[in-house]
């Protein structure tokens, strides 16, 4: 069962394949999330400072009933976070508004701030004084996994050049139609743990036919394709949703996608319309990866 199943960090620790992402779950709804996901065997809880969701996330790991060493929670240094004094007093803002001890993964949520994403300024030496920032916050005990979202190779490669800690993870927008297998690559070669989120593409993947078709052949809903697809790559999975009947579909996804099928889904056409969502810089197409 797919709940039960791990992949291993470069430092040894373990990460659930499957988790929660709460974009756009308000802080009021996100405890009861978070408690319905952990009721259905959900381990790993995905959380941001930009998410305004913290405070709620933070009470439902602590009233969810599973001891708290069982739960890998995650959250990011906001992107417009540029510098070591900011991104430290954020990482202790954070523990403190979700009432943890520590927190499982802390990330640099982008390499730029949004108002600035994929532009020519790269902060290459900004996000290494954030990076230290949270290298620090590991070795205080405050952070367990630290890692990044959104880096292209040369901003991983920037950082790694003096870094004490490699970058554990990169969390990426990742899914049928847009998958960049060069990124994959190196973070493989690199042992950076990828983390695919909207795996299905803020729904658009559902419309898709090509998907909705080979979805019938294996009789799974489209969205459990996509989350299989994602997983078979070898990243972790996280789709978002408040709802509980969708957080039980995303984890019934114990089948396997053949070869073959595979192959069609890796090559498919470029996603680049996210409807309503394009207004995100994330999915505004510009480059990702």
């Amino acid at each position: 069962m797919i709940l039960q199943e791990h992949n291993t960090l470069a430092n040894g620790m373990t990460i659930p394949k499957l988790g929660l992402g709460t974009w756009f779950i308000e802080d009021e709804k996100a405890a009861e999330a978070v408690r319905f996901a952990v009721a259905m065997g959900y381990r790993l809880i995905d959380t941001a400072q930009a998410y305004g969701n913290e405070r709620g996330v933070g009470e439902g790991v602590r009233t969810c009933g599973v001891p708290r060493e069982s739960l890998f929670v995650a959250s990011k240094v906001a992107a417009e976070l540029k510098t070591y004094e900011a991104a430290a007093k954020s990482i202790d803002e954070t523990l403190k508004k979700m009432g943890l001890d520590y927190l499982n993964q802390m990330i640099i949520h982008s390499p730029q701030p949004w108002k600035e994403f994929r532009g020519e300024k790269r902060y290459f030496a900004e996000n290494k004084e954030v990076w230290r920032a949270l290298e620090d916050a590991q070795a205080a005990g405050k952070v367990r996994v630290i890692g990044v979202s959104n880096f292209l190779i040369d901003d991983l490669e920037s950082l790694m050049q003096d870094c004490r800690v490699k970058p554990m993870v990169n969390q990426i927008l990742l899914h049928i139609g847009k998958t960049n297998s060069a990124l994959l690559d190196f973070c493989k070669h690199e042992q950076i743990q990828i983390e695919a989120y909207s795996p299905i593409a803020h729904g658009e993947a559902l419309k898709n036919p090509v998907i909705t078709e080979l979805a019938a052949k294996y009789g799974v809903s489209a969205a459990q394709l996509c989350i299989r697809y994602v997983l078979q790559l070898g990243t972790i999975a996280l789709p978002k949703t408040a709802n509980p009947e969708h957080m039980k579909n995303n984890a019934d996804v114990d089948f396997v996608i053949t070869e073959a099928d595979f192959q069609t889904l890796l090559q498919m056409e470029e996603l680049r319309d996210y409807g309503a969502y394009n207004i995100f810089p994330v999915f505004s197409g510009k480059p990702l990866a």
